[in-house]
């Protein structure tokens, strides 16, 4: 074991012992970042080589400073992502509803696309889409000035359109004319503050977070946005907390234009998302 690999040893019991969830994973993570080198390439550096600002990095960790914000990036999907302080960092459970909206949209007769991701944060969903529906028109709104900083880092030179404005009044331009609106919205009640992972009540953006006393206030402001912009048959994907699961469906309901609302699990098997289709006129 070279000098490294004894370091992270040592790297992953503190993180552990700090509450970390991930201890062995961030240690290696931290190791390769400040070496900049591969995880699977931490054998390969020499003992001379080993940098104390290593240390630095762990005792932020330690600290319960988010991974990504020591590292300045977060990998989503086949991404990776500029993030930092003043935007949500994208979290891998919403790789499961991007991927069923990328199905949904392939589906769909349409040669290109329309794309609607509200409260798009670093641009995950939006980018994300964007690669993977190559003829998609994708358009990305984001409220936060902060936010919108990197999504715009995130979005230069790809083909998604960043705007600036409320999810609850976005695009009147486009409406009646979106294939699929999408979104990763704040859900989680004020109530619930102290239960909230550090990581997250510390560091990312309290807007991107807490939506009212049950957490569904934007996702019910949403639902009106989406059945604004989209056409007759068009879908929309919105993601909600696991503990939301046979709510969310219900606020998108037949007599207010909606048909075939659902839930769906994410990888744990636990409710994560609903959709629901614009009823035909």
């Amino acid at each position: 074991m070279n000098l490294l690999l004894a370091e992270v040893a040592q790297a992953t019991q503190r993180l552990a012992a700090a509450g970390v969830p991930s201890p062995r994973f961030d240690a290696e993570e931290l190791a390769a970042f400040v070496h900049g080198v591969k995880r699977g390439e931490l054998h390969h550096v020499k003992d001379a080589d080993f940098d104390a600002r290593y240390w630095e990095a762990v005792a932020r960790r330690e600290a319960r400073e988010p991974l990504q914000h020591i590292t300045g990036r977060a990998f989503f999907r086949y991404l990776e992502l500029q993030v930092g302080p003043g935007v949500f960092v994208p979290r891998p459970e919403t790789e499961s509803v991007v991927d069923w909206a990328i199905h949904a949209v392939r589906a769909m007769d349409v040669v290109e696309p329309l794309i609607v991701d509200l409260c798009t944060g670093s641009g995950a969903i939006a980018l994300a889409m964007a690669q993977e529906v190559p003829r998609s028109r994708v358009h990305a709104v984001e409220l936060s000035e902060d936010a919108l900083r990197w999504t715009r880092k995130n979005a230069e030179g790809s083909r998604v359109t960043v705007h600036q404005g409320d999810a609850l009044r976005a695009l009147p331009e486009l409406d009646g004319q979106v294939d699929l609106v999408i979104s990763n919205p704040p859900y989680i009640p004020l109530t619930e503050w102290e239960y909230v992972a550090p990581e997250a009540r510390d560091h990312d953006p309290e807007m991107a977070l807490f939506s009212g006393e049950d957490g569904l206030d934007t996702i019910r402001g949403i639902e009106r946005t989406a059945h604004r912009l989209l056409r007759p048959g068009g879908i929309v994907v919105i993601e909600h907390a696991d503990t939301q699961g046979g709510q969310v469906p219900w606020i998108f309901a037949e007599e207010r234009g909606w048909a075939d609302a659902a839930d769906h699990p994410d990888l744990n098997n636990r409710p994560r998302f609903a959709t629901a289709r614009k009823a035909m006129p």
